[in-house]
Protein backbone atom coordinates (compact mmCIF):
# COMPACT_ATOMS: atom_id res chain seq x y z
CA UNK A 1 0.00 0.00 0.00
CA UNK A 2 2.97 2.46 0.71
CA UNK A 3 4.65 2.01 -2.29
CA UNK A 4 1.53 2.15 -4.13
CA UNK A 5 1.20 6.10 -2.57
CA UNK A 6 4.86 6.49 -3.60
CA UNK A 7 4.19 5.77 -6.90
CA UNK A 8 0.74 7.71 -7.29
CA UNK A 9 2.86 10.48 -5.50
CA UNK A 10 5.93 10.19 -7.89
CA UNK A 11 3.05 10.12 -11.19
CA UNK A 12 1.28 13.49 -9.59
CA UNK A 13 4.63 15.21 -9.28
CA UNK A 14 5.80 14.42 -12.93
CA UNK A 15 2.34 15.42 -14.52
CA UNK A 16 2.68 18.74 -12.71
CA UNK A 17 6.39 18.83 -13.77
CA UNK A 18 5.49 19.05 -17.08
CA UNK A 19 2.07 20.99 -16.52
CA UNK A 20 4.76 23.49 -15.57
CA UNK A 21 6.94 23.06 -18.46
CA UNK A 22 3.99 22.94 -20.91
CA UNK A 23 2.88 26.41 -19.32
CA UNK A 24 5.90 27.76 -19.87
CA UNK A 25 6.97 26.70 -23.01
CA UNK A 26 3.44 28.00 -24.08
CA UNK A 27 4.44 31.18 -22.56
CA UNK A 28 7.54 31.37 -24.34
CA UNK A 29 5.65 30.92 -27.64
CA UNK A 30 3.70 33.78 -27.40
CA UNK A 31 4.29 37.06 -28.39
CA UNK A 32 4.15 40.18 -25.82
CA UNK A 33 3.91 43.69 -26.84
CA UNK A 34 3.61 46.17 -24.69
CA UNK A 35 4.03 50.11 -24.77
CA UNK A 36 6.82 51.09 -23.10
CA UNK A 37 8.22 54.43 -21.59
CA UNK A 38 11.81 53.71 -23.44
CA UNK A 39 12.42 53.41 -27.07
CA UNK A 40 13.15 49.59 -28.28
CA UNK A 41 16.90 49.55 -30.01
CA UNK A 42 16.27 48.72 -33.65
CA UNK A 43 20.20 48.56 -35.21
CA UNK A 44 23.86 49.27 -33.39
CA UNK A 45 26.43 51.01 -34.87
CA UNK A 46 29.56 50.65 -32.23
CA UNK A 47 28.41 52.52 -29.05
CA UNK A 48 25.70 54.64 -31.32
CA UNK A 49 22.26 52.79 -30.68
CA UNK A 50 19.47 53.23 -33.33
CA UNK A 51 16.32 53.42 -31.42
CA UNK A 52 12.93 52.93 -33.69
CA UNK A 53 11.82 56.94 -32.64
CA UNK A 54 14.93 57.96 -33.71
CA UNK A 55 14.39 56.22 -36.82
CA UNK A 56 10.83 58.09 -36.86
CA UNK A 57 12.73 61.51 -36.25
CA UNK A 58 15.10 60.98 -38.96
CA UNK A 59 11.36 60.36 -41.23
CA UNK A 60 9.79 63.15 -40.05
CA UNK A 61 13.14 65.24 -41.33
CA UNK A 62 13.17 63.56 -44.39
CA UNK A 63 9.16 64.59 -44.71
CA UNK A 64 9.91 68.08 -44.06
CA UNK A 65 12.77 68.02 -46.71
CA UNK A 66 11.06 66.67 -49.38
CA UNK A 67 7.65 69.00 -48.79
CA UNK A 68 10.25 72.04 -48.94
CA UNK A 69 11.73 70.75 -52.45
CA UNK A 70 8.33 70.26 -53.42
CA UNK A 71 6.97 73.20 -52.41
CA UNK A 72 10.76 75.87 -53.63
CA UNK A 73 11.27 73.88 -57.01
CA UNK A 74 8.47 75.67 -58.39
CA UNK A 75 8.19 79.20 -56.93
CA UNK A 76 6.78 81.98 -59.29
CA UNK A 77 5.04 85.42 -59.28
CA UNK A 78 1.97 84.13 -60.12
CA UNK A 79 1.47 81.30 -57.75
CA UNK A 80 0.30 78.07 -58.04
CA UNK A 81 -2.75 76.78 -55.75
CA UNK A 82 -0.45 74.85 -53.53
CA UNK A 83 2.29 77.95 -53.78
CA UNK A 84 -0.66 79.95 -52.51
CA UNK A 85 -1.66 77.93 -49.82
CA UNK A 86 1.89 77.36 -48.35
CA UNK A 87 1.99 81.58 -48.55
CA UNK A 88 -1.33 82.16 -46.59
CA UNK A 89 -0.21 79.41 -44.21
CA UNK A 90 3.14 80.72 -43.54
CA UNK A 91 1.46 84.36 -43.58
CA UNK A 92 -1.09 83.40 -41.06
CA UNK A 93 2.03 81.73 -38.77
CA UNK A 94 3.87 85.40 -38.76
CA UNK A 95 0.94 87.45 -37.96
CA UNK A 96 0.48 85.05 -35.12
CA UNK A 97 4.05 85.48 -33.94
CA UNK A 98 3.94 89.50 -34.35
CA UNK A 99 1.46 88.98 -31.89
CA UNK A 100 3.69 87.57 -29.06
CA UNK A 101 6.92 89.35 -30.49
CA UNK A 102 5.07 93.07 -31.06
CA UNK A 103 7.39 93.80 -34.60
CA UNK A 104 7.69 92.03 -37.79
CA UNK A 105 11.10 92.89 -37.89
CA UNK A 106 11.76 91.04 -34.26
CA UNK A 107 9.65 87.83 -35.88
CA UNK A 108 11.71 87.96 -39.67
CA UNK A 109 14.73 87.34 -36.73
CA UNK A 110 13.29 84.08 -35.21
CA UNK A 111 10.67 82.78 -37.47
CA UNK A 112 12.67 80.34 -39.32
CA UNK A 113 13.27 78.58 -36.72
CA UNK A 114 10.30 78.43 -34.93
CA UNK A 115 8.46 77.40 -37.55
CA UNK A 116 10.67 74.74 -38.42
CA UNK A 117 10.50 73.56 -34.80
CA UNK A 118 6.51 73.49 -35.31
CA UNK A 119 6.89 71.45 -38.53
CA UNK A 120 8.92 68.64 -36.83
CA UNK A 121 6.94 68.29 -33.37
CA UNK A 122 3.82 68.16 -35.61
CA UNK A 123 4.98 65.78 -38.07
CA UNK A 124 6.23 63.35 -35.61
CA UNK A 125 3.10 63.87 -33.60
CA UNK A 126 1.55 62.78 -37.22
CA UNK A 127 3.42 60.14 -37.44
CA UNK A 128 2.51 58.20 -34.55
CA UNK A 129 -0.64 57.85 -36.01
CA UNK A 130 -0.75 56.45 -39.26
CA UNK A 131 -1.36 52.93 -39.56
CA UNK A 132 1.84 50.30 -39.64
CA UNK A 133 3.59 52.50 -36.99
CA UNK A 134 4.19 50.45 -34.21
CA UNK A 135 2.46 47.58 -36.20
CA UNK A 136 5.57 46.70 -38.07
CA UNK A 137 8.59 45.28 -36.67
CA UNK A 138 10.40 42.36 -35.71
CA UNK A 139 10.88 39.84 -33.23
CA UNK A 140 13.07 39.27 -30.61
CA UNK A 141 14.19 37.26 -27.84
CA UNK A 142 14.27 38.75 -24.60
CA UNK A 143 15.11 36.87 -21.13
CA UNK A 144 13.45 33.95 -22.87
CA UNK A 145 10.35 35.68 -24.50
CA UNK A 146 9.37 36.08 -27.84
CA UNK A 147 8.80 40.28 -27.54
CA UNK A 148 7.37 42.35 -30.82
CA UNK A 149 9.46 45.71 -31.15
CA UNK A 150 8.27 48.04 -33.15
CA UNK A 151 10.20 49.47 -36.53
CA UNK A 152 8.72 52.89 -35.70
CA UNK A 153 7.72 55.13 -33.03
CA UNK A 154 6.23 58.27 -32.38
CA UNK A 155 9.50 60.25 -31.82
CA UNK A 156 7.87 62.81 -29.38
CA UNK A 157 6.22 59.80 -27.34
CA UNK A 158 9.83 59.27 -26.48
CA UNK A 159 10.91 61.19 -23.48
CA UNK A 160 14.61 61.48 -24.86
CA UNK A 161 13.18 63.37 -27.91
CA UNK A 162 11.07 65.83 -26.01
CA UNK A 163 13.78 66.67 -23.50
CA UNK A 164 16.28 67.12 -26.31
CA UNK A 165 14.01 69.77 -28.09
CA UNK A 166 13.19 71.76 -25.12
CA UNK A 167 17.22 71.94 -24.33
CA UNK A 168 17.37 72.73 -27.61
CA UNK A 169 14.58 75.74 -27.17
CA UNK A 170 15.98 77.33 -23.84
CA UNK A 171 19.23 77.16 -24.86
CA UNK A 172 19.06 78.45 -28.51
CA UNK A 173 16.64 81.36 -26.66
CA UNK A 174 19.37 81.91 -23.84
CA UNK A 175 22.19 82.32 -26.97
CA UNK A 176 19.54 84.53 -29.13
CA UNK A 177 19.40 86.89 -26.09
CA UNK A 178 23.30 87.12 -25.84
CA UNK A 179 23.32 88.05 -29.43
CA UNK A 180 20.91 90.84 -29.61
CA UNK A 181 21.40 92.02 -26.05
CA UNK A 182 24.44 91.84 -24.88
CA UNK A 183 26.91 89.74 -22.66
CA UNK A 184 26.67 91.75 -20.00
CA UNK A 185 23.51 92.98 -20.05
CA UNK A 186 21.94 89.44 -20.70
CA UNK A 187 23.77 87.76 -17.88
CA UNK A 188 23.17 90.66 -15.94
CA UNK A 189 19.34 89.33 -15.51
CA UNK A 190 20.72 86.40 -13.61
CA UNK A 191 23.69 87.29 -11.75
CA UNK A 192 22.57 90.92 -10.85
CA UNK A 193 26.23 92.18 -9.82
CA UNK A 194 25.77 95.56 -10.75
CA UNK A 195 23.16 96.07 -8.05
CA UNK A 196 25.91 95.04 -5.41
CA UNK A 197 28.12 97.06 -6.83
CA UNK A 198 26.31 100.20 -6.92
CA UNK A 199 24.58 100.04 -3.12
CA UNK A 200 28.16 101.89 -1.98
CA UNK A 201 27.56 104.95 -3.95
CA UNK A 202 23.61 104.88 -3.73
CA UNK A 203 23.36 104.32 -0.18
CA UNK A 204 23.71 108.26 0.92
CA UNK A 205 21.16 109.11 -1.49
CA UNK A 206 18.79 106.64 -1.05
CA UNK A 207 19.82 104.36 2.10
CA UNK A 208 16.94 101.31 0.73
CA UNK A 209 18.81 100.47 -1.62
CA UNK A 210 21.21 98.49 1.25
CA UNK A 211 17.73 95.85 1.33
CA UNK A 212 16.66 96.45 -2.10
CA UNK A 213 19.43 95.71 -4.26
CA UNK A 214 20.39 92.55 -2.56
CA UNK A 215 16.72 91.27 -3.25
CA UNK A 216 16.89 91.99 -6.95
CA UNK A 217 20.00 90.14 -6.16
CA UNK A 218 18.59 86.89 -5.26
CA UNK A 219 15.89 87.39 -7.58
CA UNK A 220 18.35 86.81 -10.52
CA UNK A 221 19.25 83.79 -9.03
CA UNK A 222 15.95 82.94 -9.21
CA UNK A 223 15.75 83.33 -12.86
CA UNK A 224 18.64 80.48 -13.07
CA UNK A 225 16.08 78.07 -11.13
CA UNK A 226 13.34 79.27 -14.32
CA UNK A 227 15.44 78.67 -17.06
CA UNK A 228 15.70 74.84 -15.89
CA UNK A 229 12.25 74.82 -15.15
CA UNK A 230 11.48 75.63 -18.28
CA UNK A 231 12.90 72.59 -19.86
CA UNK A 232 11.07 70.27 -17.85
CA UNK A 233 7.71 72.30 -18.91
CA UNK A 234 8.36 71.81 -22.29
CA UNK A 235 9.32 68.02 -22.27
CA UNK A 236 7.00 66.72 -19.39
CA UNK A 237 4.10 68.39 -21.26
CA UNK A 238 5.01 67.45 -25.07
CA UNK A 239 6.19 64.15 -23.67
CA UNK A 240 2.72 63.25 -21.26
CA UNK A 241 0.16 64.32 -23.90
CA UNK A 242 1.49 62.01 -27.14
CA UNK A 243 2.73 59.42 -24.93
CA UNK A 244 -1.16 59.07 -23.34
CA UNK A 245 -2.17 59.32 -26.99
CA UNK A 246 -0.19 56.44 -27.67
CA UNK A 247 -1.34 54.39 -24.43
CA UNK A 248 -4.95 55.21 -25.38
CA UNK A 249 -5.05 54.32 -28.61
CA UNK A 250 -3.15 51.49 -28.13
CA UNK A 251 -5.92 50.36 -25.30
CA UNK A 252 -9.18 50.96 -27.47
CA UNK A 253 -7.73 48.58 -30.30
CA UNK A 254 -7.07 46.24 -28.19
CA UNK A 255 -10.15 46.24 -26.97
CA UNK A 256 -12.44 46.23 -30.75
CA UNK A 257 -9.70 47.44 -33.48
CA UNK A 258 -12.46 47.47 -36.25
CA UNK A 259 -14.10 51.29 -36.44
CA UNK A 260 -14.00 52.20 -32.73
CA UNK A 261 -10.12 53.87 -32.49
CA UNK A 262 -11.14 56.19 -35.24
CA UNK A 263 -12.70 58.93 -33.68
CA UNK A 264 -9.88 58.56 -30.76
CA UNK A 265 -7.68 58.67 -34.12
CA UNK A 266 -9.16 62.63 -34.91
CA UNK A 267 -8.83 63.84 -31.53
CA UNK A 268 -5.36 62.71 -31.06
CA UNK A 269 -5.05 64.70 -35.13
CA UNK A 270 -6.64 67.85 -32.94
CA UNK A 271 -4.05 66.82 -30.21
CA UNK A 272 -0.63 66.92 -32.44
CA UNK A 273 -1.78 70.09 -33.51
CA UNK A 274 -2.41 71.48 -30.00
CA UNK A 275 0.71 70.95 -28.55
CA UNK A 276 3.01 71.90 -31.55
CA UNK A 277 1.15 74.92 -31.31
CA UNK A 278 1.73 75.02 -27.35
CA UNK A 279 5.29 74.06 -28.12
CA UNK A 280 6.52 76.58 -30.73
CA UNK A 281 4.80 79.53 -29.39
CA UNK A 282 6.43 79.30 -26.10
CA UNK A 283 9.88 78.47 -27.67
CA UNK A 284 8.59 81.97 -29.42
CA UNK A 285 8.43 83.58 -26.00
CA UNK A 286 11.36 82.66 -24.44
CA UNK A 287 13.47 84.19 -27.87
CA UNK A 288 11.01 87.32 -27.40
CA UNK A 289 11.83 87.52 -23.52
CA UNK A 290 15.12 86.81 -24.13
CA UNK A 291 15.78 89.45 -26.80
CA UNK A 292 14.65 92.31 -24.25
CA UNK A 293 16.31 94.72 -22.69
CA UNK A 294 15.72 93.89 -18.71
CA UNK A 295 14.40 97.66 -18.53
CA UNK A 296 12.45 97.18 -21.30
Amino acid sequence: MAIQTQVWMKNSELALAETVVSEAASEASEVQHEVTLYPEPIAHFGSFVVTNSLLNSWLAVVVIIALSWAVGRKVSRVPSRIQALVETVVEGAMKLADSVTGARSKTIKVFPFIFALFLFVLINNWLGLIPGVGSIGFIEMIEGHKVFVPLFRGATADFNTTLALAIMSVVGSNIFGVIVVGAFKYFNKFVQVKELVSIPSEIIKNPAVIFVNPIKFFVGLIEIVGEIAKVASLSFRLFGNIFAGEVLLTSIAVIFAFGLPIPFMFLEVIVGIIQALIFAMLTLVYFTVAGTAEEH
